[in-house]
């Protein structure tokens, strides 16, 4: 019982990881929207990275960044990595 319940618990933590990844990887790439895609895309990257997750998409739609991740390493031997997704726009312009 007590495997079964860490088993849950490190889930748990790692969906948790890689939704912030995400989220964070977002704000980012919307922080330097204005230097343009590939600068905005890479420091999703980067804070992907420090969050020890994979960027495995970032793209842009009008004003909006849109990041996917996934967690580096996968909490439970046999199961998939989590994955995340998140969307955030330019902190500095109108809607």
């Amino acid at each position: 019982m007590t495997v079964l319940v860490w088993w849950l618990a490190a889930a748990i933590t790692a969906r948790h990881r890689t939704e912030a990844a995400a989220d964070l990887g977002a704000l980012a790439a919307a922080a330097h929207a204005a230097a343009g895609p590939t600068i905005a895309c890479t420091r999703a990257k980067e804070v992907a990275d420090h969050e020890r997750a994979v960027l495995t998409s970032c793209r842009w739609h009008n004003r909006d960044a849109f990041v996917e991740v996934r967690a580096a390493t996968t909490p439970i031997p046999g199961l998939t990595a989590p994955t995340a997704k998140a969307r955030a726009g330019p902190v500095d312009l109108p809607p």
